[in-house]
């Protein structure tokens, strides 16, 4: 299920902002799907710059991803 897009990527930390359009929660699997394709767990997730277990649509979040990213690309969570 799509929860999201990549709105933005930091290369020197390794950050993306993603735009959710569904809820994300730490610990889940998600997949990065257009110029990245490769699946990850969501280890950090950050809004202005605070730490949080979870986070609704419509927030836009820090996401620490383990290979980068580019705008456009979509988040997928990969849920059983």
């Amino acid at each position: 299920m799509k929860v999201g897009v990549v709105s933005h990527y930091f290369p020197t930390i390794g950050v993306a902002i993603v735009d959710l359009t569904q809820s994300l929660y730490i610990g889940e699997r998600i997949r990065f799907s257009g110029s990245s394709n490769f699946s990850q767990t969501v280890s950090s997730l950050q809004i202005e710059h605070v730490q949080v277990e979870s986070a609704q649509p419509g927030q836009s979040i820090g996401l620490k991803v383990t290979k980068p990213v580019l705008a456009g690309d979509e988040v997928i969570v990969e849920r059983i």
